[in-house]
């Protein structure tokens, strides 16, 4: 059975396509640590595989989730299985 709602096909925009960035994690460099970045080099981020990455729309978090491989593809296709959603009426 599938869980995503039914669109509101009263409402125009909920036909509108949104980019959804997903962030597994943050790095903090030092500028000559970053400079002196090439090819094959490893930024060390601070977060493990099993942290939750968290979802934006805009700069707004809308939720959270667990990275997995998209099951039957072949391919490895990443997925986000989300774990919270972030209530919007009460953040800022």
């Amino acid at each position: 059975m599938d869980s995503t709602p039914a669109a509101d096909i009263s409402n125009p925009f909920t036909s509108v396509p949104i980019e959804v960035n997903v962030c597994v994690g943050k790095a903090r460099p030092l500028i000559r640590d970053l400079v002196m970045l090439g090819e094959n080099a490893v930024l060390t981020l601070d977060s493990r595989m099993d942290d939750p990455v968290e979802l934006y729309v805009g700069d707004r978090l809308i939720a959270r989730g667990l990275l997995e491989e998209q099951e039957g593809d072949p391919s490895g296709q990443l997925v986000v299985r989300l774990t919270e959603i972030v209530d919007l009426q009460k953040s800022p």
